[in-house]
């Protein structure tokens, strides 16, 4: 039996870096990690103090958010040259541990190493809730994001221009249906963080865009009963272009796949020079997600609906510390390599 290279501390923080730089629902960032010493194995658990129980009660866009940081830190392994084994829900008595992580070893000749640009585009990508140019993106750069959708076991429908609006119009309806809900708006309130704040996880303030002049795109407005806050609107770009990620199914680990695959998506625009926002409010109510839909396939559950253009980057927002907690030693052994999940970026078996 070949002995397990283990990979320093030095390694391990690399991967930290890169997952916590994921998006995440108004940047609650709801994950942390354990590292289990004897199997060296890097758990990946959801954060039940960040949560948002009337946006999010089925914890379906928390799930997103954990898949996305999952998807970085397999990336930025390969990017160190390990091979990482990825199991996702593997103790079905710790609903919490959403994936595990397990570095076999370097990665061997035959591997192929991971697009290096989309690496790099881990720290450059920002959420822009700014207006695009409008620019048309040219049709192989559209083609590269379907196919890092597949690739990611989701899938990415881009609409035409009926589909545009109706896309549009559902996001409107659910965006005035939460203004007419103080709950929820309070609950979006109480993640934005005034100047200063120094407040590691929530969206700063000053990270947040102006509302549409014309009023044709229905961007979330944070600042709800607080109208100070807001920016003096701007016109946005008449031709929006928009992307619907999807899966087939809608199971949790279906769930933890879309979010890695929209990381991917996500990756591969910033890669490519686009600026992205994404559009989550219509599924956020049960009816208008499933209004999101598209008749062919029967089965089709949206996720989450993606801008994309050309237009200015967007601010960065804070980061909570990616610290390892060290797991204690269990019976269960998440990182065991039969039941891996596996999935290709760039020729690398994951």
């Amino acid at each position: 039996m070949r002995a397990q290279v283990l990979p320093d501390a030095a390694t391990v923080e690399s991967l930290l870096a890169a997952a916590v730089a994921a998006p995440s629902i108004h940047n609650t960032q709801p994950w942390r990690f354990r590292l289990d010493r004897d199997s060296q194995v890097l758990e990946v658990h959801s954060e039940p103090a960040r949560t948002l129980p009337l946006a999010d009660p089925m914890h379906r866009a928390q799930y997103l958010s954990v898949g996305a940081a999952l998807f970085n830190l397999r990336l930025a392994a390969v990017h160190r040259g390990w091979r990482p084994e990825v199991r996702l829900l593997p103790d079905p008595h710790v609903p919490g541990l959403l994936a595990a992580v397990r570095l076999t070893g370097p990665l061997t000749a035959d591997d192929q190493p991971c697009d290096p640009g989309l690496h790099e585009a881990i720290a450059r990508r920002h959420t822009s809730r700014m207006p695009f140019t409008g620019r048309p993106v040219p049709e192989p750069i559209v083609a590269e994001m379907a196919a890092a959708a597949r690739a990611g076991g989701a899938r990415l429908h881009v609409p035409d221009i009926a589909g545009t609006r109706r896309l549009l119009r559902l996001t409107a309806a659910a965006e005035a249906r939460r203004h007419a809900h103080p709950g929820r708006t309070a609950e979006t309130l109480a993640w934005i963080n005034p100047p200063g704040a120094g407040a590691p996880y929530g969206i700063p303030v000053t990270a947040l865009g102006p509302p549409d002049a014309a009023g044709r795109m229905p961007m979330r407005d944070f600042t709800g009963a607080l109208p100070a806050l807001r920016r003096p609107a701007l016109w946005f770009e008449r031709h929006v272009q928009l992307a619907l990620l999807w899966t087939s199914h809608d199971r949790r680990e279906d769930w933890l796949r879309a979010g890695q695959a929209l990381q991917y998506v996500l990756l591969t625009a910033t890669a490519r020079g686009l600026r992205t926002s994404l559009l989550h409010q219509a599924m956020e109510w049960p009816d208008l997600r499933t209004a999101m839909a598209l008749p062919r396939p029967r089965r089709c559950h949206p996720h989450v609906l993606i801008r994309f253009g050309y237009g200015p980057e967007g601010a960065g927002t804070p980061r909570g510390p990616g610290i390892v907690a060290e797991a204690a030693s269990s019976a269960r052994n998440p990182g065991d390599p039969r039941t891996a999940n596996s999935g290709r970026v760039r020729g690398v078996r994951w």
